[in-house]
């Protein structure tokens, strides 16, 4: 229901029917009912009817803010993938046109590396597509099916500790979050070199924290290179979350150390 038509039931109907029932009173009923039994009775008549119209009010309000939460839910997801799409096309690009120099050069070792990230790049994006959040599974399960699925591509080692309350996001939130996890681990897939990781997330109603390291080759060169590490979609991923962003080298050489987190959020 349109919330003009909201208004016009809030004046209207309360007003149609008390006064109804008023002109009914002393036109026809002055003989039936004595001043005190018609006062008694239009309070108890009004009361109902508050509570009746009341209840049907916020609940067809509340049935409308869960359409307006879903749908929202639905855009960021649909927005995510569009990304998705748009990043496996130019990740499927680059490597392809990669692949295609070093088949001409006759470099078969160079060619069968492009081979297998297409494969890994295309089984990270079917994933991705695979476990939008309105399909009921939590946010906890989707990430640790998403870890498990990249420890078995990678074969790098992980460590997870994910401790969530329930309801610690929202469906727009849970899809911000995922996408920073989904490209830091990517970036150490890709980039990193590292034989070891480990992820940490914390989570409470009122604060959460992700903390994600590996030992790879640390932020060589970062600033030339971050929009291939993904660095400015997470910031903004994070932004949007009102959370705080720090990617650091854990020392000179080697490791990289993500922490985003949020807190106060009940502010």
């Amino acid at each position: 229901m349109s919330l003009r038509l909201f208004k016009l039931f809030t004046i209207f109907v309360p007003v149609v029917i008390i006064g109804g029932f008023e002109y009914i009173r002393h036109e026809f009923l002055l003989n039936y009912l004595t001043m005190e039994a018609g006062n008694f009775s239009i309070t108890v008549i009004t009361l109902l009817l508050s509570y009746l119209f009341a209840s049907w009010m916020f609940q067809s309000i509340e049935h409308s803010n869960e359409q307006l939460t879903m749908g929202e839910a639905r855009r960021a997801v649909y927005e995510e993938r569009e990304r998705l799409a748009r990043e496996l096309h130019d990740d499927l690009a680059q490597t392809l046109f990669f692949l295609n120099v070093k088949l001409k050069q006759g470099n078969l070792e160079e060619a069968k590396a492009a081979v297998s990230e297409i494969d890994n790049s295309l089984r990270q994006a079917i994933f991705n597509l695979r476990t939008p959040p309105e399909e009921g599974t939590s946010l906890e399960q989707r990430i640790h099916k998403f870890l498990n699925d990249w420890r078995l591509i990678t074969g790098i080692e992980l460590q997870e500790e994910l401790e969530m309350d329930e309801n610690s996001f929202t469906p727009a939130e849970e899809v911000q979050l995922f996408g920073i996890i989904q490209e830091a681990f990517t970036n150490i897939r890709k980039h990193s070199m590292a034989t070891e990781a480990a992820i940490l997330l914390e989570a409470q109603s009122d604060a959460w924290k992700l903390h994600i390291t590996d030992n790879g080759r640390g932020l060589q060169h970062t600033e030339a290179i971050g929009k291939k590490y993904g660095i400015e979609l997470m910031q903004k991923r994070a932004s949007e979350l009102g959370a705080t962003f720090e990617l650091k080298a854990i020392t000179d050489t080697s490791g990289t150390e993500l922490t985003v987190q949020a807190a106060d959020r009940r502010n």
